[in-house]
């Protein structure tokens, strides 16, 4: 898989959602205090990302910008680390 700049850890607003876009194409997200609530592989393709779960559904969705993501009725914002 071709490197992307959306690579990291996604998450919604209230932080309920926490979706991990790992470099080998994999994602893994949280849902509440429920980890790894959906596993899967991912690719994108200029700003568009689709999802393959493991479990069998798929889904998509569109970076609208390098810190917003648009996925399943639901906006996530890039996580940045905090400074020290």
């Amino acid at each position: 898989m071709t490197q992307h700049p959306y690579v990291g850890m996604w998450v919604t607003a209230d932080g309920q959602i926490r979706q991990e876009l790992l470099a080998n194409g994999r994602y893994d997200e949280a849902r509440g205090a429920r980890r790894s609530a959906y596993l899967g592989r991912y690719e994108v393709r200029g700003s568009h990302i689709d999802y393959w779960d493991d479990t069998g559904f798929t889904a998509d969705g569109v970076f609208v910008s390098d810190d917003e993501l648009h996925h399943g009725g639901m906006v996530f914002f890039r996580e940045r680390p905090k400074a020290r």
